[in-house]
């Protein structure tokens, strides 16, 4: 781990009481992924449980948990659908499977050129605005094809800031 991710989970403890390493273990985990090309290796859930004094199994738990946390290599741009209730009574699957046909993908699968992937991913909290996704810490709502196909050309550009 760099000098200035170090110095970014030392940070991160300061925020938390004495004895309570643990407690940050969601932040650190997300400067760690967002460290390491948006995944957590074992190797690196590993070196996290060592910083805050924790059992290896304890970050593992976590990071299978939840969604947000990558265990293996992502595309540059994961379009991440929302799949609950909401989103999908709006046509939320719908447009994750077009945008699947349109990249030539299935969900959970990353484009030969390492761009693209699409998941389906527990509920983004946008149920008003649904169809939703993720992509990097940007939220896209009221989706529909031609914001899809506007997206992954302003992907292509480089037009998208994804952290």
């Amino acid at each position: 781990m760099s000098e200035e991710l170090m110095a970014r989970i030392h940070e991160l403890l300061g925020r938390y009481p004495a004895g309570k390493k643990k407690s940050a273990l969601l932040p650190v985990l997300h400067a760690v992924q967002d460290a390491h090309d948006n995944w957590l290796s074992p190797e690196l859930m590993a070196k996290v449980a060592g910083i805050l004094e924790i059992k290896p199994v304890e970050v593992y738990e976590v990071v299978t948990f939840y969604t947000m946390f990558n265990r293996k290599p992502v595309a540059k741009y994961m379009f991440e659908f929302c799949r609950t209730a909401c989103c999908n009574l709006r046509g939320g699957e719908d447009l994750l499977d077009y945008t699947c046909r349109k990249l030539g993908v299935r969900q959970g699968e990353i484009t030969p050129d390492g761009m693209f992937g699409v998941v389906g991913v527990e509920c983004l909290g946008a149920c008003g605005y649904g169809p939703a996704l993720q992509l990097g810490d940007n939220y896209y709502e009221n989706l529909s094809e031609e914001k899809i196909d506007t997206l992954i050309e302003d992907c292509k550009q480089g037009k998208i800031n994804l952290y």
